[in-house]
């Protein structure tokens, strides 16, 4: 089993790569989705989250209320690793069961946006970050998500910048293109270069 860590600056293209890694056949676990999960109603984590900052974390209808989560945390490092405490660990072993579940010669990829900034990418075979152009992602975030240049800025500079995601990439799609230009490449890296290490994995056993 091939344990693929795949990451990106937001509005690189990440998600696409995603898609298309799940079209060929990977087992994408998706970190952003299971930070979601562990947090419904009726979770452990939910628990957390409200006993920590109060119940004003929790809409009309008993769910986590995100903006105004989103609202205490951006901004307050102290709180954001107060938040991150509670779902990274509940987040990082819900994606160890789901791989568990996966056929051996299954290539699992884990989405995962902080990957380098939580220190996780030591612990995959290979690291495959999307990156793009800053003024091209503050475009992207402007017109896909109606952001503001000065808020787009603020989200690039609250992730690990460029260089460091490199230093700790095997491989780094540049998507200054179009969408199919990164599913070719995608695709190309399937080919060329996750599919035969996964098989020699396979043959030695690991």
């Amino acid at each position: 089993m091939l344990r693929v860590g795949l990451t990106g600056g937001i509005a690189a293209g990440k998600s696409l790569a995603a898609r298309t890694l799940q079209d060929l056949g990977a087992l994408v676990i998706d970190s952003d989705a299971l930070a979601r999960e562990v947090v419904e109603p009726g979770t452990e984590g939910l628990t957390a989250v409200v006993d920590a900052f109060g119940p004003g974390m929790l809409d009309g209808e008993g769910r986590l209320d995100r903006p105004a989560l989103a609202a205490v945390v951006f901004s307050d490092a102290d709180k954001r690793k107060i938040l991150n405490g509670i779902v990274h660990p509940r987040v990082r072993a819900r994606a160890a069961e789901l791989e568990r579940q996966a056929a051996p010669e299954t290539i699992v990829v884990h989405d995962i946006p902080l990957l380098v900034e939580t220190g996780q990418h030591r612990s995959f075979d290979f690291v495959l970050v999307i990156d793009a152009p800053e003024q091209e992602r503050i475009r992207r975030m402007a017109a896909d998500r109606g952001m503001s240049e000065e808020a787009a800025r603020a989200r690039i500079a609250a992730q690990a910048g460029a260089a460091e995601r490199a230093a700790a990439a095997d491989v780094v799609l540049v998507n200054a293109g179009t969408a199919g230009e990164l599913v070719d490449a995608v695709r190309e890296l399937w080919r060329s270069r996750l599919v035969p290490l996964n098989e020699a994995l396979l043959r030695t056993g690991k």
